[in-house]
């Protein structure tokens, strides 16, 4: 562990301590330390910024619920990002189940299929790769971000997910390759 990383672990357990004593200022600078990172994620995995900064809006609420119990055995930040995956992917199984019923009831013919309107997550010039993200599968996107975003290892990312470790490398390992292709076949237009 770097000297950096070790200092932000004990910074961490600092503002929780402090953050467990009822200290609001402990709970705004772990939010502003982490949101970027943890909207960054969010958006990324739904696709849509401002529902991301809901479900990071949530993920703090339950987090502040836990003042004066809660207890840090790890890493916060990667506990922050596993939280925010987890919400996502309960949002977008949701969305699914939303867009199931709603498709139900639409009559099939003279129908016609519209596609949401996407903004650029990060502006023009990830316009690229985010579409390159959209055509990954769920659970690739979300190995890949946590580990190249979240810097989280495989370990951690199988436990948040309930694999093995080798199935969460193997997602890994298809994310960048699809990635390098879809990228590579866009370079070539």
């Amino acid at each position: 562990m770097s000297c950096e990383a070790g200092w932000f672990m004990l910074e961490d357990k600092l503002l929780i301590l402090r953050f467990n004593r009822g200290q609001k200022d402990a709970l705004h600078r772990l939010y502003d330390k982490y949101k970027d990172d943890l909207v960054t994620l969010a958006a990324a995995l739904l696709l849509d910024g401002s529902v991301a900064e809901d479900v990071v809006h949530d993920v703090f609420l339950a987090f502040i619920g836990s003042t004066g119990r809660f207890r840090l055995t790890g890493s916060l930040k990667g506990y922050l990002l596993t939280c925010v995956a987890n919400r996502a992917r309960n949002h977008n199984k949701a969305a699914r189940r939303r867009v199931a019923r709603a498709l139900e009831d639409v009559p099939e013919a003279g129908s016609e299929a519209m596609g949401p309107d996407r903004a650029a997550i990060f502006g023009e010039q990830f316009d690229l790769l985010s579409a390159a993200l959209e055509q990954l599968p769920y659970e690739q996107r979300e190995v890949l971000l946590l580990r190249s975003q979240g810097q989280m290892r495989f370990a951690a990312i199988a436990r948040a997910q309930g694999v093995s470790v080798n199935t969460v490398q193997g997602r890994y390992r298809y994310a960048i390759k699809k990635l390098q292709s879809l990228l590579d076949s866009e370079a070539d237009q």
